[in-house]
């Protein structure tokens, strides 16, 4: 099981790497942290200085190099990335079938 990136976040993702100047080498980091009212929020970074450890996981979706520590994998294994820019709310989304609990925001969760 893997982390997957919907096609709208893909091209979302791809659009801020170039507003933002990233080289296209650069490794989409994803990850979980401490944090949020449900204990957890996800975070999403590129990362061009990568020094790759024996446990990372990284794989390519749609052309984009993603970096999950294992720590982070554990949690996210399954998870879909998605993009909304609908009237409910403009972002990323996390749809990760390991979280138990989630808050309003969708910013943070728990498992």
């Amino acid at each position: 099981m893997e982390l997957s990136i919907s096609k709208k976040a893909a091209e979302r993702i791809n659009t801020i790497r170039e507003e933002q100047n990233v080289p296209n080498d650069a490794y989409l980091r994803v990850g979980v942290v401490s944090g949020g009212c449900s204990g957890l929020t996800y975070d999403l970074d590129f990362d061009s200085d990568v020094e790759i450890e024996e446990n990372d996981k990284v794989f390519e979706v749609d052309g984009l190099q993603i970096l999950v520590d294992m720590r982070s994998f554990l949690y996210l294994a399954g998870t879909e990335l998605d993009y909304s820019d609908g009237l409910e709310g403009q972002g990323f989304h996390f749809k990760n079938p390991n979280a138990t609990r989630t808050c309003s925001c969708g910013e943070s969760f728990s498992i």
